[in-house]
């Protein structure tokens, strides 16, 4: 899982470790300077993943570019096959126009 920086708070992060969940989540300067100032006593920094997490805006500029698309965007389909149908569509468009 690759989150933003909301989410680098403890209990998420443990959510996360015990759930098994592999994750990308940068720390906050404000929390990596309490845990410096809190010396030997604030532990270690947490694993952090700079390539997985790159990987997190790839998958955000594609998401955007898709909510572009009128119909995917307001959904009006009622059937969840035709709304695939929709977003594949549209996916094809972006494609093939890049």
């Amino acid at each position: 899982m690759a989150a933003d920086k909301a989410y680098s708070n403890g209990p998420c992060r443990a959510y996360l470790r015990r759930r098994g969940i592999r994750h990308a989540i940068p720390e906050k300067a404000d929390g990596q300077a309490a845990r410096l100032r809190k010396g030997s006593r604030g532990g270690c920094p947490p694993a952090f993943d700079e390539k997985r997490y790159k990987k997190r805006n790839t998958v955000e500029r594609a998401i955007d570019k898709l909510k572009h698309a009128r119909a995917v965007a307001t959904r009006y389909d009622k059937r969840g096959y035709v709304y695939l149908g929709t977003v594949t569509a549209a996916a094809l468009v972006i494609r093939l126009r890049t």
